[in-house]
């Protein structure tokens, strides 16, 4: 079985990219590369970028890229039905090879390896945070900038499918990868309508999730994440973006399944997209739990989604 160890970027289709990339980097990311019907923006980590967007006649989510840990797993997974042969990454930035996949519903899933690292910034220092019963902070001052606040990474993306059994399988069979929760319908245990999914890398420690996969009527995207130093860093560039007059979609607020802070926004093409710090990490003990509850219900504190959010 092949096996993913990272997510590295989103795919859309815009039909405006100057628009687009102002309101990315007012979002956190710089360009990477592209030209007249392409666009590359990166974040501040060592992926040579995290969102890619062509240009064409309607706004569309396209898919996503996942690493892979060597090339026997890309020919491993080139053998599979859906698959495209290995091919180079030409013109993207990092270079490298991929297999371009097409989950049930469409999404084109990309497993990528080799892709040189791109060199990046070491995560910034953020001060102590002084607590009740620490306060480790002292003779220093927190002084913030309302100002963007640079992305690090790629965390997560949620995806709506038709199938939902059937759109983890596929998943699971070519990445390895691992449930760390379930949503299951308001008040009914036993059916399961969203997995939260994990890259497997054994006993080291990893990221909640780095997809959800929700059973709806409508296949699409629900949001891309990505994240950012600290809750200092989430304010300020709520504040910011409210400043710049964008859409605010839902947020702050800290989730339940994750624990992610988060704040949801709504870019110039309606697409969701969030900010989020201080999710949880885990490892291979890690025991999945269910929850049936509403969206609203997901919410531990701070902005709660309508009853209708994953829908």
């Amino acid at each position: 079985m092949s096996r993913a160890i990272d997510p590295l970027y989103v795919r859309y289709q815009v039909t405006n990219l100057v628009r687009l990339e102002g309101f990315l980097r007012d979002f956190g990311m710089e360009r990477a590369g592209g030209s007249e019907q392409r666009l590359y923006m990166r974040g501040t980590g060592t992926a040579p970028y995290v969102y890619e967007a062509v240009r064409g006649s309607e706004n569309r989510f396209l898919g996503a890229g996942l690493r892979v840990s060597c090339m026997q797993d890309l020919e491993a997974l080139a053998k599979l039905k859906g698959s495209s042969p290995i091919e180079a990454t030409t013109g993207a930035p990092g270079g490298g090879w991929r297999v371009r996949m097409r989950m049930p519903d469409g999404f084109e899933i990309d497993a990528v390896h080799f892709v040189e690292n791109a060199n990046g910034s070491a995560p910034a220092d953020g001060l102590p945070f002084n607590t009740a019963a620490s306060k480790p902070r002292v003779n220093t001052a927190v002084r913030v900038r309302r100002e963007a606040s640079p992305v690090r990474r790629l965390g997560h993306f949620v995806l709506h499918v038709t199938d939902h059994d059937a759109s983890v399988a596929w998943l699971r069979e070519r990445f390895g990868l691992l449930p760390s929760d379930f949503l299951a319908a308001p008040g009914q245990p036993d059916n399961i309508v969203g997995s939260f999914l994990r890259v497997d890398r054994g006993d080291e420690q990893v990221d909640h999730h780095c997809m959800l996969v929700l059973r709806t009527d409508s296949p699409g995207v629900h949001h891309c994440s990505f994240e950012v130093e600290n809750l200092d860093a989430v304010m300020a560039a709520h504040d910011y973006l409210l400043a710049r007059g964008y859409t605010l979609d839902c947020g702050v607020g800290r989730h339940l399944l994750g624990s992610q802070i988060f704040d949801y926004w709504r870019d110039p093409f309606g697409f969701r997209i969030e900010h989020y710090t201080d999710g949880d990490i885990v490892d291979r003990s890690h025991q999945p739990s269910v929850f049936a509850g509403t969206a609203d219900e997901t919410t531990q504190w701070g902005a709660k989604p309508p009853k209708d959010f994953f829908e």
